[in-house]
Protein backbone atom coordinates (compact mmCIF):
# COMPACT_ATOMS: atom_id res chain seq x y z
CA UNK A 1 0.00 0.00 0.00
CA UNK A 2 1.50 3.40 -1.21
CA UNK A 3 1.14 6.69 0.78
CA UNK A 4 -1.91 7.56 -1.54
CA UNK A 5 -3.38 4.31 -0.72
CA UNK A 6 -3.09 5.21 3.08
CA UNK A 7 -3.81 8.82 3.06
CA UNK A 8 -7.34 7.85 1.82
CA UNK A 9 -7.63 4.83 3.91
CA UNK A 10 -7.18 6.99 6.90
CA UNK A 11 -9.17 9.66 5.18
CA UNK A 12 -12.38 7.35 4.76
CA UNK A 13 -11.94 5.68 8.22
CA UNK A 14 -11.63 9.29 9.91
CA UNK A 15 -15.38 10.54 7.65
CA UNK A 16 -16.64 7.30 9.61
CA UNK A 17 -15.56 8.57 12.91
CA UNK A 18 -16.84 12.01 12.13
CA UNK A 19 -20.35 10.68 11.30
CA UNK A 20 -20.71 8.21 14.05
CA UNK A 21 -21.57 8.69 17.50
CA UNK A 22 -19.70 5.69 18.65
CA UNK A 23 -16.88 3.25 17.80
CA UNK A 24 -16.42 -0.04 19.19
CA UNK A 25 -12.96 -2.27 18.33
CA UNK A 26 -13.11 -5.70 18.62
CA UNK A 27 -10.33 -8.49 17.67
CA UNK A 28 -11.53 -10.98 15.54
CA UNK A 29 -8.62 -13.46 15.31
CA UNK A 30 -9.79 -17.10 14.76
CA UNK A 31 -13.15 -16.36 12.77
CA UNK A 32 -13.32 -17.51 9.51
CA UNK A 33 -13.76 -15.60 6.14
CA UNK A 34 -17.59 -17.04 6.36
CA UNK A 35 -17.94 -15.59 9.86
CA UNK A 36 -16.99 -12.68 9.43
CA UNK A 37 -19.00 -11.86 6.12
CA UNK A 38 -22.30 -13.21 8.56
CA UNK A 39 -20.99 -9.97 10.87
CA UNK A 40 -20.39 -7.66 8.06
CA UNK A 41 -23.84 -8.83 6.56
CA UNK A 42 -25.47 -8.44 10.10
CA UNK A 43 -23.64 -4.99 10.97
CA UNK A 44 -24.84 -3.76 7.31
CA UNK A 45 -28.41 -4.71 8.23
CA UNK A 46 -28.13 -2.67 11.22
CA UNK A 47 -26.75 0.51 9.80
CA UNK A 48 -23.42 -0.13 11.24
CA UNK A 49 -20.00 0.51 9.09
CA UNK A 50 -17.88 -2.65 10.11
CA UNK A 51 -14.49 -2.51 9.08
CA UNK A 52 -10.98 -4.20 9.62
CA UNK A 53 -8.05 -1.88 9.68
CA UNK A 54 -4.63 -1.59 10.66
CA UNK A 55 -3.89 -0.24 13.57
CA UNK A 56 -0.99 2.79 12.60
CA UNK A 57 -3.58 3.40 9.96
CA UNK A 58 -6.32 4.13 13.11
CA UNK A 59 -4.51 6.09 15.00
CA UNK A 60 -3.25 8.52 12.68
CA UNK A 61 -7.25 8.59 11.27
CA UNK A 62 -8.60 9.22 15.07
CA UNK A 63 -6.19 12.21 15.45
CA UNK A 64 -8.07 15.37 16.03
CA UNK A 65 -11.04 13.94 16.40
CA UNK A 66 -13.53 12.78 19.43
CA UNK A 67 -12.44 9.11 19.14
CA UNK A 68 -8.34 9.82 20.14
CA UNK A 69 -8.87 7.48 22.93
CA UNK A 70 -9.41 4.41 20.70
CA UNK A 71 -5.48 4.27 20.54
CA UNK A 72 -5.79 2.25 24.01
CA UNK A 73 -7.42 -0.69 22.10
CA UNK A 74 -5.97 -0.48 18.74
CA UNK A 75 -3.40 -3.81 19.15
CA UNK A 76 -3.59 -7.55 17.63
CA UNK A 77 -6.18 -8.25 14.61
CA UNK A 78 -8.36 -5.27 14.88
CA UNK A 79 -12.11 -4.22 13.66
CA UNK A 80 -13.68 -1.29 14.47
CA UNK A 81 -17.95 -0.97 14.08
CA UNK A 82 -19.00 2.68 13.88
CA UNK A 83 -22.51 4.10 13.92
CA UNK A 84 -24.68 7.23 14.49
CA UNK A 85 -27.15 4.74 16.54
CA UNK A 86 -25.24 4.63 20.06
CA UNK A 87 -26.90 0.93 20.58
CA UNK A 88 -26.70 -0.74 17.13
CA UNK A 89 -22.87 -1.73 17.00
CA UNK A 90 -22.97 -2.49 20.63
CA UNK A 91 -26.21 -5.35 19.81
CA UNK A 92 -24.47 -6.80 17.23
CA UNK A 93 -21.18 -7.57 18.33
CA UNK A 94 -22.91 -8.37 21.30
CA UNK A 95 -25.03 -10.78 19.57
CA UNK A 96 -22.75 -12.05 17.47
CA UNK A 97 -20.15 -12.34 20.28
CA UNK A 98 -23.07 -15.26 22.14
CA UNK A 99 -22.35 -17.30 19.13
CA UNK A 100 -18.76 -16.59 17.78
CA UNK A 101 -16.72 -16.90 21.13
CA UNK A 102 -13.54 -16.57 19.66
CA UNK A 103 -14.35 -12.51 18.78
CA UNK A 104 -13.39 -10.24 21.49
CA UNK A 105 -14.96 -7.04 21.87
CA UNK A 106 -12.02 -4.93 23.41
CA UNK A 107 -13.53 -1.16 24.38
CA UNK A 108 -14.88 2.14 22.38
CA UNK A 109 -15.74 5.15 22.65
CA UNK A 110 -19.08 6.72 22.75
CA UNK A 111 -19.66 10.41 22.04
CA UNK A 112 -16.27 11.04 23.09
CA UNK A 113 -15.85 8.82 26.29
CA UNK A 114 -14.19 5.62 26.35
CA UNK A 115 -16.53 2.81 27.55
CA UNK A 116 -15.59 -0.75 28.53
CA UNK A 117 -16.92 -3.95 28.10
CA UNK A 118 -19.21 -3.17 30.94
CA UNK A 119 -21.00 -0.33 29.48
CA UNK A 120 -20.69 -1.86 25.60
CA UNK A 121 -22.93 -4.83 27.62
CA UNK A 122 -25.38 -2.43 29.44
CA UNK A 123 -25.71 -0.35 25.81
CA UNK A 124 -26.37 -3.71 24.08
CA UNK A 125 -29.41 -4.41 26.88
CA UNK A 126 -30.69 -0.85 25.52
CA UNK A 127 -34.04 -0.94 23.71
CA UNK A 128 -33.47 0.54 19.75
CA UNK A 129 -33.73 4.27 18.84
CA UNK A 130 -36.99 3.19 17.20
CA UNK A 131 -37.98 1.06 20.29
CA UNK A 132 -36.83 4.20 22.47
CA UNK A 133 -38.97 7.00 20.50
CA UNK A 134 -42.22 5.00 20.35
CA UNK A 135 -41.83 5.06 24.41
CA UNK A 136 -41.42 8.30 24.40
CA UNK A 137 -43.98 9.08 22.23
CA UNK A 138 -46.32 7.04 23.79
CA UNK A 139 -45.51 8.46 27.32
CA UNK A 140 -46.18 12.10 25.59
CA UNK A 141 -49.94 11.17 23.99
CA UNK A 142 -51.27 9.59 27.57
CA UNK A 143 -51.74 12.88 29.30
CA UNK A 144 -53.37 13.93 25.57
CA UNK A 145 -55.57 10.81 25.88
CA UNK A 146 -56.29 11.35 29.16
CA UNK A 147 -57.76 14.62 28.77
CA UNK A 148 -59.72 13.42 25.96
CA UNK A 149 -60.87 11.20 27.74
CA UNK A 150 -62.34 12.93 30.34
CA UNK A 151 -63.49 16.05 28.07
CA UNK A 152 -65.70 13.08 26.31
CA UNK A 153 -66.86 12.12 29.51
CA UNK A 154 -68.42 15.48 30.50
CA UNK A 155 -70.73 15.34 27.53
CA UNK A 156 -71.60 11.70 27.96
CA UNK A 157 -72.94 12.59 31.52
CA UNK A 158 -74.96 15.26 30.10
CA UNK A 159 -76.68 13.00 28.00
CA UNK A 160 -76.87 10.46 30.32
CA UNK A 161 -78.33 12.23 33.13
CA UNK A 162 -80.95 13.72 30.72
CA UNK A 163 -81.49 10.16 29.73
CA UNK A 164 -82.30 9.18 33.28
CA UNK A 165 -84.94 12.12 33.94
CA UNK A 166 -86.67 11.32 31.20
CA UNK A 167 -86.96 7.96 32.04
CA UNK A 168 -88.33 9.52 35.55
CA UNK A 169 -90.71 11.94 34.47
CA UNK A 170 -92.30 8.97 31.44
CA UNK A 171 -92.44 6.30 34.66
CA UNK A 172 -94.38 8.95 36.87
CA UNK A 173 -96.98 9.55 34.54
CA UNK A 174 -96.94 5.64 33.31
CA UNK A 175 -98.17 4.66 37.15
CA UNK A 176 -100.69 7.67 37.16
CA UNK A 177 -102.36 6.96 34.18
CA UNK A 178 -102.65 3.41 35.47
Amino acid sequence: MNQTEKGQVIAQIREKLQRSNVAIVAHYRGLTVAEMTELRRKSRDAGVEYQVIKNTLARLATKETGFVSLTQFLSGPTSLATSADAVAPAKVLMEFVKTHPKMQIVGGVLNGSTIDMAAITALSALPSREALLAQLLGTLQAPIQGMVGVLAAVPGGFVRVLEQIRQQKESPAADVAG
